[in-house]
């Protein structure tokens, strides 16, 4: 009997095995299937109610309260002005940082405390950040609410998105690449520039993607810091003046003025104009990638 039992318990291990590994390959087919239906379903929803609402008019022009007519086109400007200024802003610093922490720091201590600090920084709520941005940027640095306000507060919300994004991918350089290059009498921000930069590009892209979909959705810091203005800016002048984004401009349309059908093509407006952006990002990561290989 004891044989037997023992003759058949590497079978029986194994069926049980296989039955419990198909179970899971069916719960996260499952979970993956329900997250890209609620995906999906938002999407088609919201531009299902809001195309129809989309119009040349609306996009191409300003709200006139004499004329009673709704224009997103400051808005939109103002969103495509706030994205420039703050990756101008955080892409060097933030790319910067991690070339420090992964290439020169020498401390552990130091890297650790650093990148703690980041993941912090990275679960505040945006409202503190607006808070602060509010009293720190537009109180005590004069800057008024202005867009350049606001933008200083995305920089320190995307700060650390674009320095882990881009640390981890310098961490998966080979340090091969390193050394053959410095057997090659290459001094050391030549070879960072020249060879580990370029491997690297992916992860910087996928930090970009990040935090334009952050800038482009945020909204709660920009009511502290950038303001509800619709006034239609050129860049310079539109950076130190308050200007609602898209985003604020939602919630201006339908929580102040019940107006859910703007809010609704502001939204799918939003929608289309994040799609567009991470495919030029991928297409810019693509572009570089096939460079390096050449």
């Amino acid at each position: 009997m004891n044989v037997q039992y023992r003759h058949n318990s590497p079978i029986r291990e194994k069926r049980n095995r296989k039955i419990y590994n198909g179970a899971m390959k069916s719960l996260m087919i499952l979970t993956t299937l329900i997250c890209l239906a609620l995906t999906f379903f938002i999407i088609l929803y919201v531009l299902y109610q809001g195309l129809p609402q989309v119009n040349f008019s609306l996009i191409s022009t300003s709200p006139s309260y004499i004329k009673e007519t709704i224009g997103i086109l400051p808005n939109l400007l103002n969103t495509l002005y706030i994205i420039v200024g703050t990756l101008a802003l955080v892409l060097p610093l933030g790319i910067g940082a991690a070339i420090y922490l992964t290439e020169y720091a020498k401390s552990p201590r130091l890297v650790s405390a650093i990148e703690f600090a980041a993941e912090t920084l990275s679960g505040i709520p945006s409202i503190i950040y607006g808070l602060v941005g509010m009293l720190f940027f537009c109180n005590f640095l004069s800057l008024g609410t202005s867009l350049m306000a606001g933008a200083l507060t995305l920089l320190i919300m995307n700060l650390p998105t674009i320095m882990r994004t881009t640390q981890e991918s310098l961490k998966t350089v080979p340090q091969g690449y390193r050394e053959g290059a410095f057997g090659l009498g290459a001094r050391k921000w030549t070879t960072i520039r020249t060879v580990v930069l370029p491997c690297c590009i992916d992860g910087i892209v996928t930090g970009c993607i990040l935090t334009i979909g952050r800038i482009v959705g945020e909204s709660a810091a920009l009511l502290f810091t950038a303001g509800f203005a619709h006034n239609l800016n050129g860049f310079i002048e539109g950076l130190s003046s308050s200007g609602a984004t898209l985003t604020v401009a939602l919630y201006v349309y339908a929580k102040e003025q019940g107006k859910f059908d703007v809010a609704f093509a502001i939204a799918a407006i939003l929608i289309i104009f994040t799609i567009i952006i991470n495919l030029a990002a991928s297409t810019v990561g693509k572009v570089f990638k096939k460079r390096r290989s050449i």
